[in-house]
């Protein structure tokens, strides 16, 4: 099958698409779901002290962030649909490297969030597109890998952005160099997918088989719900577990600033059980395994009320909210891409958008309930949502393959 390689070489072997789109994916989620879309959480603390930031105001910018992230998977689609995945993918990772430098240099709370703003929508961009390219380029049999090698780049985004943290804490280094390493990694995975992309073409399917009316199946529903109870609940994570487990002392041994890079170095750690989903599912099968990760995120949340104060509390509730992020967001892309296998990019468009909408809301209504009834009710009020999720999840409701011909046109 030719259209499997690109016209490159390296060692006097062919490179696969597989492996190219997998690589760039990788350092595109890496960049644009780490330090862009959960920087600001893990910072918040250090952000808190120079801004002058309370929840409310915490809820309401990363509310603004998760915006971004709406606006822009809107964008990508028809970026997609014009030009490839080429345009979509480089337009949020220029969204990364603008944000990224703006956090870096604010001088002021407006300018801090125009740059979370834009380093959060360098998510929306810069995802979504892999699907279509996958889908087009990668065999079936390894799409499912592929696709989850792409979203558990979040992962490996997120641990090093929480052991720059860390490191920040350690050496004194000011948040602002940390931010501006995040801007130099943003440019250079700029510059690896520019190389990786270019010689992916545009799909020459006529526009109107990628209509949004091509996703008005039943089917989708359970989808659109995991992923709004998944958007809801880990944006009231990434946004303010960080905060609660400093204000609540931190853990013995570590000093109290260095709290938010412990939780999101397990979180980023434990998020590496994404690159199983496949085998996961193929063991397990699509419901119980969604059942399973709803419960983890509950489970974290109420960790995170219960125990913040200890070691057993803070890794197992960061460890717990990995795994649910991670293997949710594989699930959420092979999902959407088997139940609509000729709109793959765009069932995954709208499962992210659920998700984005969750995203916006989460925070806002969080910030508010925090500053009213405490951290530890909200917390357990969001623990609600997944608990909910996972009891309400049946084998009868969750399709994975299109049972109607109009789910596959």
């Amino acid at each position: 099958m030719p259209d499997l390689f690109i016209p490159a070489w390296k060692g006097g072997r062919a490179i696969t698409y597989f492996h190219s789109l997998s690589a760039a994916g990788f350092a595109a989620t890496a960049i644009s779901y780490g330090p862009g879309r959960m920087g600001f959480g893990l910072f918040v603390p250090a952000f808190s002290g120079v801004f002058s930031l309370d929840g409310t105001t915490i809820g309401l910018v990363s509310s603004l962030g998760f915006v971004g992230f709406f606006l822009a998977l809107l964008s990508a689609q028809l970026l997609l649909n014009r030009q490839g995945p080429e345009a979509p993918v480089l337009a949020g990772l220029l969204s990364a490297t603008l944000g990224m430098g703006m956090v870096a240099a604010a001088p002021s709370l407006p300018i801090l969030a125009a740059g979370v703003f834009f380093a959060s929508a360098s998510a929306g961009f810069a995802w979504t597109p892999f699907n279509d390219a996958v889908h087009r380029k990668v065999r079936d049999i390894d799409r499912a890998t592929a696709l989850s090698e792409i979203s558990t780049g979040t992962s490996v985004g997120i641990a090093l952005a929480g052991a720059a943290a860390l490191a920040m804490v350690l050496t004194g280094v000011s948040w602002r160099v940390c931010w501006a390493l995040f801007t130099l990694a943003a440019a250079g995975a700029l510059v690896a997918n520019w190389a990786a992309l270019r010689h992916v073409d545009k799909d020459t399917e006529p526009v109107a088989r990628r209509s949004w009316r091509g996703l008005c199946e039943p089917a989708i529903l359970p989808l659109l719900a995991v992923a709004f109870a998944f958007g809801t609940t880990s944006a009231i994570y990434i946004s303010f577990a960080g905060r609660h487990f400093t204000a609540a002392g931190g853990v013995p041994g570590v000093p109290g600033a260095a709290t938010p890079a412990i939780v999101f170095l397990c979180f980023g750690l434990a998020g590496l059980a994404g690159l199983l989903t496949g085998r996961f599912r193929d063991r397990l099968g699509l419901t119980p395994l969604l059942r399973l990760v709803m419960l983890a995120g509950a489970g974290s949340l109420a960790l995170a009320a219960l125990l913040p104060g200890s070691w057993a509390g803070l890794a197992g509730s960061a460890a717990l909210q990995g795994v649910h992020v991670m293997v949710t967001s594989a699930i959420l892309a092979f999902w959407s891409e088997r139940l609509f296998p000729s709109k793959p990019t765009l069932s995954f468009t709208a499962a992210l958008l659920a998700t984005a909408a969750g995203n916006i809301l989460g925070p806002a209504v969080a910030g508010a309930v925090s500053d009213t009834l405490g951290m530890a009710v909200m917390f357990l009020g969001a623990a609600i949502l997944p608990a909910a999720m996972s009891l309400a999840l049946r084998e009868r409701f969750v399709q994975e393959y299109p049972a109607a011909p109009g789910a596959a046109a």
